[in-house]
């Protein structure tokens, strides 16, 4: 074996404390915000409540930001001016020769104390599906694709916008279709079962296949789920689709209670319910001058170094006390600057949402616009991962009420004149067709894919079917039985 000395060029991106703190801080919701600035109050002397504030909004945020970085910063402070939360997991541990990005192991401790660092306190679906992406041997290429697609899961743990979705991040990645397939089929076996199905079908077929070969009414549900109208096995009276499948009618029973007892809605384990109202974040409200965004800074109390310790340590003293404080006064810095990049990232980000979305909030969910985090990120020059944090668990109070900051995002929809419509508006003109359709004669999804088509909007009759599921409408033939 011919031992060589060779120099390699590369660039990496250090994961510093500071860095991880920032990126997990972002994430934070409302009430873990809170418990994190109570529990750094606890633990750091260097750091105080400031009483004194009022609402911080976005003409007044730069000079009361100015002033606290004033106040906390210091000579020998090596804390970064702006603390760059724009990081990504890939961009952070590729290697730019390595082909793929290796599965981590239980000794990789650079990425287990990263992993810490960016799950939630009280990690929701999204979270839970990342963090069995970032377990999954992956590429590189593959991770990527599988944090866009888990971005695209409904908090119900479906994918109904797929065909959008899919030939987005195709053409994105310059990559076949069948390429980004095969992530989403690997994301179809991570927990829990049924995630990501592009339809309830799929969904109900995925968590089939997840059961014994041998388990009761297994093949034969599978064979209904795919071929047959779900629609159809709500109907008592099935002796007609037992003769046409020529199977028993205790066989079809059998097969229609193991469906009976699938969930339609895999998400639903993971939404929280611990209490019955939320605290917005965000202010939206309306002037003769325009649209005004503003943080709540009532959330949480606003911070400061503590004046009487910080003089302490400019004593020219090398006692352990003196190294006690000078450490908490790093840690402190590096809180503030955190809580700093947090507050900045959170406000550009609701800019851009209430920007795009001017049309909703003056004429409600049928002007909603098509807006995927894509937009905004390339707006901001920050990575769709940090609008992502930005946006999960946290919530906007406006004139029309209060919805979670992922709300106002969605899906692209081809019109007929060539522009695009969004998902959301769409649904919100189906809710209006169907409340308003004749009782005794309730809107099949062939009628109301025509009536979308009047308006402009070109859908297929299936895609209608899922944005009704999505809106938990029941089908045409059960209203008119409801109705009866």
């Amino acid at each position: 074996m011919k031992q060589t000395l060779g120099l390699n060029l590369g660039q990496t991106l250090t994961m510093t404390p500071a860095l991880q703190q920032a990126i997990r801080m972002l994430q934070l919701s409302t009430l873990d915000l809170k418990t994190e600035i109570q529990d750094a109050l606890e633990s750091n002397v260097m750091l105080e409540a400031d009483d004194g504030h009022d609402e911080i909004d976005s003409n007044e945020a730069a000079e009361a930001r100015k002033r606290e970085r004033e106040q906390a910063s210091g000579k020998d402070s090596e804390i970064p001016e702006n603390l760059p939360v724009d990081a990504d997991w890939n961009d952070i541990y590729a290697g730019s020769a390595a082909p793929a990005s290796p599965a981590p192991t239980a000794d990789d401790e650079d990425y287990w104390d990263y992993r810490q660092a960016n799950l939630s306190s009280t990690p929701d679906l999204h979270a839970h599906l990342t963090w069995q992406a970032d377990m999954h041997s992956f590429t590189a290429d593959q991770r990527a694709i599988a944090a866009v697609i888990i971005d695209a899961i409904d908090n119900n743990g479906l994918l109904l916008d797929w065909d959008d979705v899919g030939a987005r991040i195709a053409d994105e990645f310059e990559i076949a279709p069948e390429r980004v397939e095969a992530v989403l089929l690997a994301i179809q076996d991570f927990d829990p079962p049924g995630v990501a199905g592009r339809s309830l079908a799929e969904c109900l077929a995925i968590q089939l296949r997840g059961l014994p070969a041998d388990a009761p009414g297994r093949d034969l549900a599978l064979t209904l789920v795919r071929r047959e109208s779900l629609e159809q096995l709500a109907t008592p009276n099935r002796d007609a689709l037992a003769r046409r499948l020529s199977v028993s009618r205790d066989d079809l029973e059998v097969a229609v209670a193991l469906i009976q007892t699938l969930q339609p809605h895999p998400g639903e384990a993971f939404t929280q319910h611990e209490s019955d109202y939320v605290i917005p974040e965000v202010f939206v409200t309306r002037s003769a001058e325009g649209w005004h965004v503003a943080l709540n800074a009532d959330i949480a109390p606003k911070l400061r170094i503590n004046s009487q310790y910080l003089a302490l340590i400019k004593r020219a003293d090398k006692s352990a006390d003196q190294t006690t404080l000078k450490s908490h006064l790093q840690e402190a810095r590096f809180f503030l600057n955190s809580l700093k990049s947090r507050n900045d990232t959170l406000l550009e980000v609701a800019h851009c949402i209430v920007e795009a979305q001017r049309a909703f909030l003056e004429y409600g969910e049928e002007a909603m616009k098509p807006l995927v985090l894509r937009d905004v990120a390339e707006q901001l020059d920050i990575h769709e991962s940090t609008v992502s944090r930005a946006t999960a668990n946290k919530y906007m109070q406006t004139p029309r009420g209060i919805f979670e900051l992922k709300y106002f995002f969605s899906s692209h929809v081809s019109t007929t004149d060539g522009g695009s419509a969004s998902a959301t508006a769409i649904q919100a003109m189906i809710k209006r067709m169907v409340a308003t359709e004749a009782p005794n004669k309730p809107l099949s999804d062939s009628k109301l894919a025509e009536a979308l088509l009047d308006n402009g909007i070109r859908v297929a009759r299936r895609t209608v079917a899922k944005y009704r599921e999505a809106l938990s409408i029941p089908p045409s033939h059960e209203r008119r039985r409801k109705a009866g």
